[in-house]
């Protein structure tokens, strides 16, 4: 399967999970809100583009805002993380070029460590701010906290289970098209 197809469905897949699965949960608090549709877009390969990584964030954010009814704001937050996701990784990954041949993020590939610290922030950044844009219409500051706590907890908690039970195989870049 050509990698197109397989990030393709990849993103199809977790905004389907989202809307259809997650967005209908009952809720056990008006804190707990699982997301999970953003994490297609950590799995992105190194390779790809700033200005690619930007659309791709913009078309995955406007698509679940579409089913969401929520004008712009998933896609904001999508263009916000893929934005920091380069220097983001910058920081995280060997800056041997030999050291480091893998093709996309995940726990093997950059160890668990630089990996959880990846995930963890472009989570909070994410819910940070797509809750921003949600409590400047209503809420109060603590409940925004709480909220932004909360969330991103349950998210990363969804994310690392979804890692550990369902790994990717480790693929190398090569110098070959």
């Amino acid at each position: 399967m050509s990698d197109f197809l397989k990030y393709t469905f990849r993103f199809i897949l977790f905004i389907l999970l989202q809307v259809y699965l997650l967005n209908k949960v009952p809720h056990l608090h008006r804190y707990i809100v699982p997301v999970i549709y953003y994490l297609p877009l950590l799995w992105l390969p190194f390779t790809v583009s700033r200005l690619g990584l930007l659309f791709i964030g913009f078309a995955v954010g406007i698509c679940l805002d579409y089913y969401m009814m929520t004008p712009g704001l998933h896609a904001a937050a999508c263009v916000l993380i893929m934005y920091v996701r380069p220097f983001l990784i910058n920081i995280l990954t060997p800056k041997e070029n030999a050291e480091f041949t893998y093709k996309e993020p995940s726990p093997l590939a950059m160890q668990w460590t630089p990996f959880a610290v990846y995930v963890f922030v472009l989570t909070l950044l994410h819910h940070g701010y797509v809750l921003f844009l949600e409590w400047l219409s209503f809420g109060s500051f603590l409940d925004f906290i709480v909220k932004v706590i909360i969330t991103t907890a349950i998210s990363l908690l969804l994310t690392f289970t979804v890692e550990l039970l369902f790994p990717r195989r480790l693929r190398f870049r090569t110098n070959t098209p």
